[in-house]
């Protein structure tokens, strides 16, 4: 897919440098020709004789160097590759890319290609969310440029958030959708629900569970990648939509299902992948309820059911369920599709380690009603939600090639 391609890897001075080897590493070994630019930070991190190493290529970092051939280095870069992907791109590289700012040698071929860039954000999570980074990342989108991640989890710094980089084999992922032009459902308009409802007690309290949103968050993402008209009906979570989707905020179950059942009859595919409560309280006090040391009964309702509803009514729309089990996973899953009248069922035992909610990654098998089961071993969630995709778009019977 990347062969012969020209690859600019330009690598900034932020710890995830360490990375950016894997992703020259993954590159090379898909037969692109890789060349590297590093800014003086980023040698502080890894050294040019290792990017050299594994590109075969001279390393780029000094603007000012007497050429390896005879050319303007920077500017023969810049116009003969065939996309640019800056991995780790720190806040600072980020903000000179948005004011046209060239003062070294990866920045000053930033602005002269005219080839597709991709940047991998990474930084501290206070970074990542100042208004002047937000501001930023929302420029360069509107300028063409595409957008890798981040992910969120723990950071160098101690802390725990977004703002840390992708995994390079996303990064290579990204290039390569992008050269194969995977736009498997461009024209198809796709729903996809994310996150734990919240079912309020009174002003103060909720029943809720420990859905992160970051599973569905990962598919309206890979739907939208795939070309999809995205909508995300999203219960409350602290995690940014992707790019171009649509996002419609809901608390409570019968939120969710007012708003997915309103929009299913104009949907091709709709992925229901958030953690709905099962029941509500009876009554939601008006008042704080307050304590008063003695038991306290509360009376649960159940909620209805949006799956199944949805199985009940559907007619061409693929439907894709999801279970997520803590015992006799299969036999749970194989009920639940049946019961359902699903298309596509995602099974996962959430007391395996890096599987379970809030986690990064996730290990899941597909099942279909013809019986066919397909296990994947662990992977970002962000990889199981780009399979996912690709089995939705040959339930559409789209052809798609491995």
């Amino acid at each position: 897919m990347l062969t012969e391609r020209k690859i600019l890897v330009g690598v900034t001075g932020g710890i995830a440098a360490y990375k950016a080897a894997e992703v020259v590493r993954r590159l090379h070994k898909l037969h692109a020709q890789v060349h590297v630019a590093m800014t003086k930070s980023a040698t502080e991190f890894i050294t040019p004789l290792t990017m050299r190493s594994l590109s075969s290529n001279p390393v780029y970092f000094e603007l000012f160097d007497e050429p390896k051939l005879w050319n303007v280095e920077h500017i023969a870069l810049a116009e003969h590759v065939d996309a640019v992907v800056v991995a780790p791109a720190t806040a600072n590289i980020l903000a000179k890319m948005a004011t046209g700012l060239a003062d070294d040698f990866l920045s000053t071929v930033l602005l002269a290609t005219r080839a597709p860039i991709f940047v991998a954000p990474a930084m501290n999570h206070a970074m990542y969310h100042h208004p002047a980074t937000q501001e930023n990342l929302i420029q360069l989108r509107e300028r063409g440029i595409k957008i890798i991640g981040p992910d969120t989890g723990f950071q160098a710094c101690g802390s725990d958030g977004d703002g840390r980089m992708s995994e390079p084999g996303e990064i290579v992922e990204s290039l390569t959708r992008f050269f194969t032009g995977a736009d498997w459902l461009k024209g198809k308009k796709a729903l996809v629900t994310a996150g734990g409802t919240q079912e309020p007690l009174d002003p103060v309290r909720y029943l809720g569970n420990r859905s992160s949103g970051r599973m569905g968050y990962a598919i309206a993402q890979a739907l939208q990648e795939a070309g999809a008209e995205t909508i995300l009906v999203s219960a409350p979570t602290d995690l940014t939509p992707p790019h171009g989707v649509t996002r419609i905020s809901v608390q409570t179950a019968l939120e969710m299902y007012d708003a997915v059942l309103g929009l299913f009859p104009e949907m091709d595919v709709v992925i229901k992948a958030a953690a709905v409560a099962d029941y509500r309280p009876s009554v939601e006090a008006e008042q704080k309820i307050k304590k008063t040391g003695t038991s306290r009964t509360i009376e649960l309702v159940p909620n209805p059911d949006i799956l199944a509803e949805l199985g009940r009514k559907k007619m061409s729309q693929i439907l894709v369920g999801f279970a997520a089990e803590t015992e006799n996973l299969l036999a749970n899953a194989q009920h639940k599709m049946q019961k359902k009248n699903v298309d596509l069922l995602v099974a996962n035992d959430i007391t395996k380690p890096g599987a379970g909610f809030g986690s990064p990654t996730n290990i899941v098998s597909f099942l279909f009603p013809d019986g066919r089961r397909i296990d994947f071993p662990q992977m970002s969630k962000l990889e199981v939600a780009r399979h996912l995709v690709r089995e939705i778009a040959r339930l559409l019977g789209v052809e798609t090639k491995e």
